[in-house]
């Protein structure tokens, strides 16, 4: 009877779609758990991968094993950035009523996010490279990965980077802006979207849809002004 058990869960363990299945049910079992508490440091991203992670080290799953049953999530990412889509089109009449506000917040907001990382990182003793990495912090992965190997960073540690900026900015951002009394949804779209990226916009969405609509506005634009003009100002500099 051991041996059975033991073969049965060996074989849910490595069945193609344990991985998805975990995946899933971390995170709606922490967003629950999170919209329930409203507890900041219960970000669904966060502790859904911690979950995951305990996960797949107690059932002994490497992690090439996981990458390979969740490549069909991997997949599905494009056409979820694309229905981001939908909200912006549905606030298309306001974005454009605030064209210039938009577009001051996208540059000054940009230019401080990367400057104040790279005027810290100096400060701090920290080494080109390292700089090089850091710089790209504030768009999604694809884009920072390529844009900080393009200038001379590190591909997976800017990954890392990017995470680390998305989390912090999900957990302390929301209250920040509350207490510094921005309660525009557009203004805390625009915040969320530019310093905090997928994340944020994902936070963003939960609060209201218009919120949502600028922060992927925001993500969006500084995602295609990161990787065109960061690597033209490091070449300029250089």
């Amino acid at each position: 009877m051991s041996l059975d058990w033991g073969g049965a869960a060996a074989a849910v363990i490595h069945h193609p779609l344990f991985g998805i299945g975990i995946t899933l049910g971390a995170y709606q079992l922490v967003l629950a758990a999170y919209e329930k508490t409203r507890w900041i440091f219960l970000q669904p991203v966060l502790v859904s991968m911690l979950v995951v992670i305990g996960v797949l080290l107690s059932c002994g799953l490497t992690y090439s094993e996981y990458r390979k049953s969740t490549e069909i999530m991997n997949i599905l990412l494009g056409p979820a950035t694309v229905a981001l889509a939908v909200p912006l089109y549905l606030n298309l009449r306001r974005i454009r009523q605030l064209f210039w506000p938009t577009f001051t917040t996208l540059v000054i907001g940009g230019v401080f996010a990367t400057g104040a990382c790279l005027l810290l990182g100096w400060w701090f003793g920290a080494e080109h490279m390292i700089l090089m990495t850091m710089a790209p912090k504030s768009v999604t992965s694809p884009i920072a990965m390529l844009v900080a190997e393009q200038i001379g960073g590190v591909a997976a540690l800017a990954a890392v980077f990017v995470l680390i900026t998305g989390v912090i900015g999900a957990i302390f951002g929301p209250a920040l802006l509350s207490r510094c009394g921005v309660h525009s949804p557009e203004a805390r779209g625009m915040a969320l979207g530019v310093t905090a990226h997928a994340v944020g916009t994902s936070v963003a969405l939960q609060e209201s849809e218009e919120c949502g609509a600028f922060a992927a506005l925001a993500m969006s634009l500084m995602g295609v002004a990161t990787a065109v003009f960061l690597p033209l100002a490091v070449s300029l500099v250089a």
